[in-house]
């Protein structure tokens, strides 16, 4: 099986999520990085895995996210999670875990860290989390994804 890896992203107000992205991609750059607002339909027939990555609205994922796996994810391929949020806890990637289920496909995991937030009331307050992510938040995106991908050649 071919070990491609395609990344489906929304990253639409600071580039927080983007950022992250960027730096795995430069470790591998036969990544192919979708930008959903783009590109709502592709052919991911001849990737080996699929990762999601969004801000967090809402307490999940980009609705545009949702709407790409519905439609574009083939079975059985191994889908993973990366976002970026202004408060961290769990069950942000809830839906993203039920689509992939339903679509047969193999969770890996995700990784997650604060992002540049101003969604809501908080940005009448300027915003939280400024600086972030930050750097190492950054690198221990790319060691995260290392780690699921330990057989491939970077």
């Amino acid at each position: 099986m071919d070990t491609k890896t395609a990344i489906v992203y929304y990253s639409a107000h600071h580039g927080n999520t983007k950022r992250l992205l960027d730096a795995i991609k430069k470790e591998d750059l036969s990544i192919k990085l979708i930008d959903v607002t783009k590109t709502p339909i592709f052919d991911l027939s001849e990737y080996k895995r699929l990762g999601v990555a969004s801000g967090i609205y809402y307490s999940g994922f980009s609705q545009e996210i949702y709407q790409f796996m519905e439609n574009n994810l083939p079975a059985g391929k191994q889908v993973f999670a990366l976002y970026t949020a202004g408060i961290l806890r769990k069950g942000y990637t809830r839906d993203v875990q039920i689509i992939a289920e339903h679509k047969k496909c193999v969770y890996l995991g995700e990784y997650g860290c604060r992002g540049y937030d101003t969604m809501g009331p908080i940005k009448f307050i300027g915003g939280i989390n400024l600086h972030h992510p930050t750097q190492e938040e950054i690198l221990k995106a790319v060691i995260w994804y290392r780690s699921i991908t330990p057989n491939d050649a970077f």
